[in-house]
């Protein structure tokens, strides 16, 4: 990851799947959805991890 990256708010993540923050949330507690990391008391994602884990859900479905 470059310096000038920026890593992904729930808000981001949430605006990039087109579902509601709290759906994150509770994808979180459950164990599912993409993988996200804590930064202090803030939740943070990857940009790659996050689309990579969108694109996966193709392969799942085909199962």
């Amino acid at each position: 990851m470059k310096v000038n990256d920026r890593l992904w708010t729930v808000h981001d993540v949430a605006e990039y799947l087109g579902v509601p923050v709290g759906t994150l949330y509770d994808w979180r507690c459950r164990g599912y959805g993409p993988k996200g990391k804590r930064v202090g008391r803030y939740l943070r994602y990857e940009e790659d991890v996050v689309r990579q884990w969108f694109a996966d859900l193709d392969e799942h479905a085909a199962s």
